[in-house]
């Protein structure tokens, strides 16, 4: 039997008119994301944390596709306050596709400025925090996305409701895929709460594979001294994929015409780890509902946001 054709960045349809939210779009992922979305005629918002960085991202991004349609927006992941501001802040109206992408991997340990584990606070919370924030201009549009970027890790996570903030201990991995575990969570219980309320919106989850970005050398990580730093950075280049081939799960989640809401996305090869955008529908936590339900009720009282799940106008 003949393999697919791989899945192409020219597969993308035609993106005018659309308003995307990319969050960690500076580099690695999210910036090849952002990229391509502006290339099909999205107008793309990239929401960074460092605006240094940010700025700089927009004028590369800028050169690379001349005529894009593009902004830039400050926001920290982990910080509420933060999340507060950039949503009080919209001025554009509908939403019609965010790509919850920004997070930090492998970290040592660290609080936010709201005292929550940076991993989980960051890559989750943040997420759900943003998201449910910008929820009313997202169901304002007339058709919907959120993307969720979780990872190919998370099938490792030993989930444990009662110590998702470090409250017994801290070890990196394990609070890493912990936390990308709840990401799929969240995307799949948004897809369920979305059709329980006769939305249109689509919430999808993908993993980018093994992916050379700089989540494992910057940010905290950059603290952690030249040894770490070399050999990392030699592992990254030897075993992970380009951020363009990384990218491909997030695009496809994102503007894929026929993908059904609720969605995993992840690479076609051996362990998740390369390969083409392929929807995975044989994985347990996509069936646990229950864990899942807990987890909202959890994110929603530690963040102070609820979801206003109504077809209500902006």
């Amino acid at each position: 039997m003949r393999k697919p054709a791989a899945w192409t960045l020219q597969a993308v349809p035609d993106q005018t008119g659309r308003v995307a939210v990319v969050t960690g779009a500076n580099s690695g992922i999210g910036y090849v994301t952002a990229r391509e979305l502006a290339r099909r005629g999205a107008h793309v918002v990239l929401a960074c944390r460092d605006p240094g960085r940010g700025r700089a991202a927009l004028t590369r991004m800028g050169d690379e596709v001349p005529g894009a349609h593009l902004e830039l927006r400050q926001v920290d992941l982990g910080s509420l306050a933060s999340i507060r501001e950039f949503a009080a802040g919209w001025r554009r109206g509908r939403l019609d596709l965010l790509v919850n992408n920004a997070g930090v991997a492998m970290v040592p340990y660290a609080r936010t400025a709201d005292g929550f584990e940076s991993q989980f606070g960051i890559d989750h919370l943040g997420t759900f925090a943003l998201t449910g924030l910008l929820l009313p201009h997202l169901l304002a549009a007339p058709d919907p996305r959120v993307v969720t970027v979780s990872s190919e890790g998370q099938r490792f996570a030993r989930f444990d409701l009662d110590n998702l903030n470090a409250e017994r201990g801290y070890r990196a991995a394990f609070a890493y895929v912990q936390a990308k575990r709840a990401n799929l969570y969240f995307a799949v219980e948004l897809q369920r709460r979305a059709d329980a309320a006769g939305l249109r919106l689509r919430s999808m989850a993908v993993a980018p594979g093994l992916t050379r970005t700089n989540v494992l050398t910057g940010g905290a990580n950059s603290s952690r001294g030249r040894l770490y730093a070399a050999l990392t950075r030699l592992l990254v280049r030897v075993a992970f994929r380009p951020p363009l081939e990384g990218a491909k799960t997030s695009l496809y989640a994102a503007t894929e015409p026929g993908l059904p809401g609720g969605s995993y996305i992840v690479p076609d090869g051996l362990l998740q780890l390369r390969g083409e955008p392929v929807r995975r529908t044989r994985e347990r936590a996509i069936r646990d509902a229950a864990t899942a339900a807990d987890l909202w009720r959890l994110s929603e009282r530690l963040t102070g946001v609820g979801y206003a799940l109504s077809a209500a106008p902006c």
